[in-house]
């Protein structure tokens, strides 16, 4: 576990745990160690001259006082580093997922990195502050004290050594049994989390179909399922409770035992083996304790083990030598992609001259956003060439590529911040008038206007305080202030009123205007404004040309827009 830990730790935190894991085992050792004293006080105060325990019981005295000196100082040590590694750890996954490819981050992606986030890192990161020193005292404080009982009489100092495979291998089997178990109960629970979020969500749903008082089944069943499951978790931990207690009881009563043969056969003295049973008492708690601690470090190692899952996996290569390019004009060239068992493109080739603009129309499922996501190298391709410029995407710095793209998705995401914090996402650096000026040519401005705290009032998260038409035009807003040179469009307006439509339609012709565009239209209007469109299917380009020349064809995509449209907008 602790290589685990300073896996997910990496380089630069692991040096920390390394010392306090020292620290701990050094103050365990002196722990164990200082009992020793306890054998010449004994066997002087039991002896012809108890006065003479007097230096040893000094000596002992001043041997606990430094090991609480130590503990004291590991103690202290470990809440230090579980602080400290806790902030690495956070800095540590932030930049790791910063760098991974936005593919990745699919739905079930998003729900399980948040937990991770939150709960997992602060269990995995309590091993430090809480668990770790409790593990290594209860691990080497006994060996010491054997290593001790060996020192003074070899035979109980036997017995009590044999003791210690038969606990660890108890401990053993009781955790693997458990783990099986363990899982379940996670799954359990990570099921039932969805489920309490689908209560919530569909709480107009239930409301609507007038079931207000009624149970949601699906939540009862799952919360039925964790209850079992975590009965069957208390129920699993009772072997290896009883398998260690048993195990640690049978060791005290065979060294008990031996030494009241030894003693009765003359071959130690009373005081000594007085001393050493009190040392093989000491052994019993802290091994009784690994029993306690082992459902804590389960759960932390069941975290740790997801962090370096997340942490291993890789992001889109970085090139070597990055090249910068000089032109805005775009090209596929034989793409093909898969996502998972499914080809989403097949040997596409399309090009694009700089300042012109692309629609691309077709059913859903046709591969069209992805056409978008490859151009900002949201994924790499399996085979192919995407290029900006001339120069394949994979070539380019991904800062610089990023910088090349004003993206405008149908779904927009706010942060919880002001308005004027979320414009300037675009870009950070912009001056008052510039931000001022990108939100009147977007119509925000008219949004500002008319919201209590203007531009500081909050748009909550993910911007749930605005309406959908309002957080287009924040993005809208957004991706003005940034000025790149290309511009990529997933239809907009698709959702949004009348009003909304047509104000964000105004701020997207300012977006367009002398740039490369490559616009999914969803709503065939939008259609109009494009210099050229082609039409997929499957994956493929089946139809392509400018709008007027497609529709005097009358093959596939007149049909679509002959589907799309309502007779007044054909007019």
């Amino acid at each position: 576990m602790i290589r685990l830990l300073l896996r997910v730790l990496g380089h630069e935190y692991a040096r920390p745990v390394r010392r306090t894991v020292a620290l701990m085992t050094t103050t365990s050792l002196v722990e164990g160690l200082s009992y020793a004293l306890l054998v010449p006080v004994l066997r002087a105060l039991f002896g012809t001259a108890p006065e003479d325990a007097w230096p040893w019981v000094i000596a002992f005295g001043a041997a606990v006082a430094g090991y609480a000196v130590l503990r004291y100082v590991s103690d202290r040590s470990g809440f230090r580093a579980g602080t400290t590694l806790l902030r690495g750890t956070y800095h540590r996954l932030g930049d790791h997922l910063a760098r991974l490819p936005i593919g990745w981050y699919d739905a079930s992606r998003v729900g399980e990195v948040s937990v991770l986030a939150s709960r997992g890192v602060l269990q995995a990161m309590s091993v430090i502050a809480h668990l770790l020193a409790p593990f290594i005292s209860a691990s080497v404080t006994p060996l010491a004290i054997v290593a001790v009982m060996l020192a003074f009489n070899w035979q109980l100092g036997l017995a009590a050594l044999a003791a210690v495979p038969v606990v660890a291998a108890v401990q053993i089997l009781a955790g693997r049994s458990m783990a099986a178990v363990d899982a379940e109960r996670h799954a359990r629970d990570h099921e039932a989390t969805g489920r309490v979020i689908e209560y919530l969500q569909a709480q107009p749903v239930l409301r609507a179909g007038g079931r207000t008082a009624e149970r949601f089944r699906m939540l009862d069943d799952s919360l039925r399922e964790v209850r079992r499951a975590s009965r069957r978790t208390a129920l699993s931990t009772l072997p290896g409770v009883v398998g260690v207690a048993l195990a640690v009881q049978l060791a005290f009563t065979v060294v008990s035992a031996l030494g009241a043969y030894l003693a009765l056969g003359g071959h130690i003295g009373a005081a000594e083996v007085l001393a050493l049973l009190v040392l093989a008492g000491r052994c019993a708690d802290p091994l009784l304790s690994l029993s306690d601690m082992g459902g804590g470090l389960r759960g932390a190692r069941y975290e740790l083990a997801r962090l370096d899952t997340v942490l291993r996996t890789e992001p889109l290569p970085e090139p070597a030598e990055p090249v910068q390019p000089v032109r805005h004009d775009l090209e596929f060239e034989a793409v093909t992609f898969r996502h998972g068992d499914r080809t989403v493109i097949e040997d596409l080739s399309l090009s694009l001259p700089q300042g012109q603009r692309l629609a691309v129309v077709g059913p859903s499922g046709s591969g069209k956003s992805t056409l978008l996501q490859l151009l900002a190298r949201f994924y790499d391709v399996d085979a192919g060439a995407v290029r900006v410029g001339g120069v394949d995407v994979r070539a380019i710095d991904s800062d610089v590529l990023m910088s090349r793209f004003a993206i405008v998705f149908q779904d927009v995401y706010l942060f919880d911040g002001t308005i004027e914090e979320n414009v300037r996402l675009g870009r950070p650096d912009a001056d008052e008038a510039e931000v001022r000026a990108a939100a009147a040519a977007a119509r925000l401005d008219e949004v500002v206007e008319r919201l209590p705290g203007g531009w500081a009032a909050k748009v909550g998260e993910g911007g749930a305080l605005l309406s959908g038409g309002e957080r287009q035009r924040v993005s809208i807003a957004r991706a003005l202030l940034k000025d790149a040179p290309v511009v990529l469009l997933d239809e907009v307006t698709s959702a949004l009123d009348p009003v909304n439509e047509a104000a964000v339609h105004e701020g997207i012709e300012r977006l367009m205007a002398g740039r490369t565009v490559v616009m999914v239209a969803h709503r065939m209007r939008t259609v109009r404004r494009a210099d050229r469109v082609v039409f997929l299917a499957g994956g493929r380009i089946v139809e392509e040309g400018d709008h007027e020349a497609l529709l005097r064809s009358g093959g596939r995509y007149a049909d679509f827009w002959n589907m799309s449209l309502t007779p007044a907008v054909r007019e």
